[in-house]
């Protein structure tokens, strides 16, 4: 194993206890406030479950990519407890003051640009104060982006034929034009349908492919990315490969530069370059990278926006009110199917509809309601082959060797959903009866 760069921080067993106490203590937070964190659209895994991770080159161990994550120290921490202090105590005496000045002046209220004009402006770096407002407590289904603190919990009756997409305080959600989004997206499916390209893949199989989905899982948990990342790289992959016959030797930096244009799409601040070849084990030049992120792109046409299985199975679970338990178990499901190739020719609408129905029935939480027929335009009929393969892949795992889907399900922080007891198929035969 070459030595590490001398320019990444060495990785001690204080980092490790700095992070993990982080973990401990934000991991509560997290799993509380559901919507929030399902409108953040980065469901992450603050360290690795699996340990310290290692870097590897082509299909060898594990990746060191984590060793760029900076760790927030105590004094940071302290800092931002403190401006928080600072501001609301100055929102608190600037309350007072206005009070005193309404009372002396006899006025009812104060013009709209006087009370602006009035505000003082806070040194040391902090936003000017607003006025807060207060927060009023919605009845109804809960809606994505909003506290859990202000909203009845779920519910694991699923209503009928209710209309999910009510205006909400959150700009930034747009639920009025979530149909118009979800129809958009299902017109694309048709779009970018996947073949079976293993028959002209001469160098490379099916069981490699898994092998560098494995190692994208990890990728995409050390470097903290979002699931929407990992998903659109390995559509990337396979599309990609659709169109052009590949060297076993190319295979990995393929995988990489498909991680790399997913970022640049779905990310904030995706990672550097170097840090894709980093974690090759330097197998690969940087030209040879941005050669392959031209010829992917290329080859393309740019159009680079699939729909991918995440983000239908976040839009169902929302319809069907379920908890963020059932939720997690679906994406478990639903991730696994990544390194299957025999999956890859799916409709990502489908897939998640039948791993979401499959999710309910394990949780035995509630049924294909006509609620759900409408969003995901599936009736449960039309799904019963597909959950039967995803049970049976549940019951009985192909690669024993690839562990990190359900290494990473394990965790605490994803309610361990990957211990959960699978369906017998002859009970599920008659479950699915029972459905009809």
């Amino acid at each position: 194993m070459p030595v590490p760069r001398s320019s990444r921080p060495a990785h001690g067993k204080g980092l490790r206890s700095s992070q993990t106490q982080t973990v401990e203590s934000t991991r509560g937070e997290a799993l509380r406030d559901v919507d929030k964190e399902e409108n953040s659209q980065a469901k992450r895994s603050p360290s690795s479950p699996q340990g310290a991770p290692k870097k590897r080159s082509a299909f060898g161990d594990l990746t060191n990519a984590h060793q760029n994550q900076p760790t927030q120290s105590k004094k940071e921490v302290v800092k931002g407890t403190a401006k928080k202090t600072l501001r609301s105590t100055v929102a608190h005496d600037l309350s007072k003051n206005n009070e005193i000045n309404l009372k002396k002046s006899g006025s009812k209220s104060l013009p709209e640009e006087a009370s602006v004009s009035s505000e003082p402006t806070v040194k040391e770096g902090l936003m000017p104060i607003k006025e807060e407002k207060p927060v009023l407590v919605q009845e109804g289904p809960v809606v994505e982006g909003a506290s859990a603190a202000v909203q009845p919990g779920p519910s694991k009756q699923m209503p009928g034929m209710e209309n999910t997409e009510k205006v909400e305080e959150d700009l930034y959600a747009n639920t009025e034009y979530a149909k118009d989004i979800f129809r958009y997206m299902r017109k694309r499916e048709e779009i970018f349908p996947v073949s079976n390209y293993m028959v002209k893949q001469h160098d490379i199989s099916k069981d490699m492919r898994a092998i560098l989905v494995d190692w994208m899982v990890e990728v995409q948990e050390n470097f903290e990315l979002t699931h929407e990342t990992l998903y659109l790289a390995v559509k990337l992959v396979d599309h990609y490969l659709m169109q052009v016959v590949c060297l076993r030797d190319k295979l990995q930096l393929i995988g990489s530069t498909a991680i790399l244009i997913a970022s640049k799409f779905e990310e904030r601040c995706p990672p550097c370059i170097d840090d894709f070849l980093y974690i090759c084990d330097d197998a690969y030049q940087r030209e040879e990278l941005l050669s392959m992120e031209i010829s992917i792109l290329h080859t393309l046409n740019f159009d680079i926006n699939i729909p991918i299985a995440y983000r239908f199975l976040r839009r169902f679970a929302k319809c069907a009110h379920v908890n963020m338990e059932t939720l997690t178990l679906a994406r478990f499901i639903c991730e696994l199917t990544l390194q299957e190739y025999d999956y890859v020719q799916e409709r990502a609408s489908k897939l998640a509809a039948s791993c979401f129905f499959l999710a309910l029935k394990m949780k035995n939480v509630g049924k294909w309601t006509p609620a759900l027929e409408r969003y995901s335009g599936y009736q449960s009929t039309d799904l019963f082959s597909l959950v039967k393969r995803l049970n049976f892949l549940l019951t009985y795992q192909r690669y024993d060797k690839l562990k990190a889907v359900r290494t990473k399900y394990s965790h605490k922080i994803f309610f361990e959903v990957a211990k959960t007891p699978t369906l017998d198929m002859l009970k599920l035969e008659e479950i699915l009866k029972n459905s009809d």
